[in-house]
């Protein structure tokens, strides 16, 4: 994913409310998000070309979801792909911490990466571009392709927008996380950060929601847990041109089951 935006424990109805845009080049083939065949626990979409995932939740409660960091100087060729870091917490049983305390021991093989791990316990934010893990304490969270709340216009967009949607009557609630991720606004060139790709790039994966014939915005998810452990999982697709490809939601209560 490319844009995130989260709410823990801000809202007296949800535990978690989660947004975010996967974007992707328009040639690398995905499988939507469903119930994995091989693992019916975990729902997910599914990278056709390295096999992982970019994001993903299990009727359990694990919870995780990647970005790439964008560096531009740093790229390994050789490197693994980020997506099964998501998909070994998935399916795997141990805590968040002790996850990321084992991962940092193989980080760097990988290409920079922004990590959210999580379970009915605890949330935690991770990157291997500062080996820094951290719990997160309820509040509203954005991320893109640098750290954690790194200020970017698309990100400073996101988590005001979410913050107005968490003091109206939420109604509806899920349809107005969508509006927030449909937002095409172009940031101003003096707003734009430098990550080595040159101003035309930096202009064209500015906004909320990306559009371009050969890279773009290929998916929209929205995740909601509440008190109750019900959760709502929505994810639309979207065309080459932007348009609405298609939409699966699912709901399922959290159970113990591992």
């Amino acid at each position: 994913m490319c844009l995130i935006v989260l709410a823990l424990d801000r809202h007296p109805d949800y535990r978690l409310i989660f947004a975010a845009n996967r974007d992707e080049f328009h040639d690398r083939p995905t499988a939507p998000a469903e119930f994995w065949g091989e693992h019916p626990r975990l729902l997910a979409g599914k990278d056709l070309r390295a096999g992982g995932t970019w994001m993903g939740i299990t009727k359990s409660g694990r919870f995780a979801a990647i970005t790439n960091y964008r560096d531009m100087s740093s790229i390994k060729n050789e490197a693994p792909s980020r997506g099964e870091i998501v998909t070994a917490f998935l399916l795997g049983g141990d805590n968040p911490e002790a996850f990321l305390g084992a991962l940092r021991a193989k980080a760097r093989l990988y290409n920079g990466f922004n990590l959210v791990v999580g379970d009915t316990d605890s949330f935690w934010y991770y990157s291997n571009m500062n080996d820094h893990p951290v719990k997160l304490e309820p509040g509203i969270y954005g991320l893109s392709n640098h750290l954690l709340d790194t200020v970017w216009p698309k990100v400073r967009k996101a988590k005001e927008s979410l913050e107005a949607i968490l003091s109206s009557d939420n109604t509806p609630l899920v349809e107005n996380l969508f509006t927030l991720l449909a937002d095409r606004t172009v940031a101003p060139d003096d707003q734009l950060p430098d990550t080595g790709i040159g101003t035309t790039w930096e202009r064209l994966l500015s906004p909320v929601f990306i559009s371009s014939p050969t890279y773009g915005t290929r998916s929209s998810t929205v995740v909601t847990v509440d008190r109750r452990g019900e959760v709502r999982f929505v994810e639309r697709t979207w065309t080459i041109e932007g348009e609405l490809d298609g939409e699966a939601a699912f709901t399922f209560t959290l159970s113990t089951q591992s």
